[in-house]
């Protein structure tokens, strides 16, 4: 039996996590890997950028899993500063350009993963390249953040967009002392909740010293003589800044796979079945933020780019190409953040999203405590639940609140993959003691109150 080839887009979490599980299936005598990534690093968590660049995070090396020179020792022919411009998928080979020397060259393929990732969106409008300006999605980004931030002659700060990254990379930028302003085009911070759970966010930033303003559309950023950036502009208002990060979300890095012919979602993202290989094609895998993949309460194909997601893609991918089977049947959609001590949790489906899909609704929201109410440190807690009129079926949950209100998604998050009813959730046999829950768990408190509602609609 001839040995076989597999080639790798990206260094990062799906790419690098197909290549070792792979490489643990089949030894070097079986299988050759042969990894490409255009940057410096690999194996590293992007989701801990925010808190590098703010200081909670000393070294920006413990954000990295697994170096260079571990892939290699693995036997991994990992290839750094080195970017893929061309499938070929008739010749099932690539071609690389090194990035410092510009030299280019043809790698041939049995087995291809595409893990190109997802790149920042960029206000299409003057100065957006400006220097100064920063998107946040590698650690090379994150590096040159803190380069800016360190020689930048003024202490302010806009940030452009409040989603997950708009609102973390602006506590950031508090912790390094700047003036922060954040422009968001929504009527309240975090998109992904719904507008009144947006709001109890909103206070929080402001409390930190953050200058919130909505339902504000960007319209340019205006650049000095210099060509730094120095203002972000809206209709209404002009807004000084000596570094602007933009927090407006990212969009799958699929230009090579799109070259290729290879099919794309209604979000640009790659499409794939339940064992992540590409529809259509028997040696073409894709995971990580480059791929669409199936909302398990909504039935429609979402773009989620996370790195939990991105590392299973990756396991997936390794198992089935070194010989096992291994599927990644969706999401629901979990996700979790905070703003200093306040924390932002949701899964499942938002108010809009249950609309979009054709669904009908009741929704509860509840005021509870995080401990047993006379137990030192209980804190408030805000709980939003979702459910199917009729059937009772959990569509989705969100909760803001402090210590101990975040992680409690996931029992939001078992019970959506489960498929239970509100009803349902009511008898589950959650852990108490007064240090960690009241009697009835804030999450039980909503299901409660949504099934009476179910019934009563």
């Amino acid at each position: 039996m001839s040995k076989q080839r597999m080639v790798v887009i990206g260094g990062d979490a799906a790419g690098m996590s197909a290549a070792s599980r792979a490489r643990r299936l089949k030894g070097p005598e079986e299988l050759e890997i042969v990894a490409f990534e255009r940057g410096h690093f690999t194996s590293y968590s992007a989701c801990g950028i925010p808190y590098w660049v703010g200081g909670d995070v000393d070294d920006r090396d413990a954000l990295i899993a697994r170096t260079p020179e571990e892939h290699r020792a693995r036997g991994i022919d990992l290839r750094l500063r080195t970017e893929v411009t061309e499938i070929d998928v008739a010749g099932r080979r690539v071609r690389a350009r090194d990035v410092d020397s510009g030299g280019e060259s043809w790698t041939s393929y049995d087995s291809l993963v595409v893990a190109t990732g997802a790149r920042p969106v960029r206000p299409q409008m003057s100065g957006a390249d400006a220097e100064g300006v920063h998107g946040v999605q590698t650690l090379d980004d994150g590096q040159e953040l803190l380069d800016t931030l360190t020689r930048a002659r003024g202490r302010r700060a806009v940030v452009v967009g409040a989603g997950y990254i708009g609102v973390e990379m602006a506590e950031a930028l508090i912790n390094r002392g700047f003036e922060v302003t954040v422009v968001n085009r929504g009527s309240e911070p975090m998109s992904t909740l719904d507008a009144d759970m947006g709001r109890l966010v909103h206070r929080a930033m402001e409390g930190l010293g953050i200058t919130m303003v909505n339902d504000a559309e960007v319209t340019g950023l205006l650049t000095g003589g210099d060509g730094r950036v120095r203002a972000v502009v809206t209709e209404d208002a002009e807004y000084p800044a000596d570094v602007v990060v933009l927090g407006i979300g990212v969009r799958p890095e699929t230009a090579l796979a799109e070259a290729a012919g290879l099919p794309l979602g209604p979000h640009g993202g790659l499409l794939t079945d339940l064992g992540m290989r590409v529809r259509g094609r028997t040696d073409i895998w894709a995971g990580g933020d480059c791929v669409e993949v199936l909302d398990l309460v909504s039935g429609q194909e979402r773009h989620v780019p996370l790195g939990t997601h991105a590392n299973k893609h990756g396991q997936v991918i390794g198992t089935n190409i070194g010989g096992g089977y291994a599927t990644f049947p969706g999401v629901v959609g979990t996700a979790v953040s905070k703003v200093c001590d306040l924390e932002i949790a949701r899964t499942g489906l938002r108010e809009k999203d249950a609309r979009r899909a054709g669904l009908q609704y009741e929704t509860v929201i509840v005021e509870s405590t995080s401990r047993a109410g006379y137990y030192p440190g209980a804190s408030p807690m805000t709980v939003k639940m979702l459910a199917e009129r009729r059937t009772g079926r959990l569509l989705g949950v969100q909760i803001v609140g402090r210590e101990g209100a975040g992680k409690r998604v996931d029992i939001a998050a078992v019970a959506l993959t489960a498929g239970m009813t509100v009803e349902g959730m009511t008898a589950l046999d959650l852990g108490y003691a007064p240090p960690f829950s009241p009697v009835w768990d804030p999450v039980l408190v909503a299901a409660r109150k949504a099934a009476a509602k179910v019934r009563n609609s």
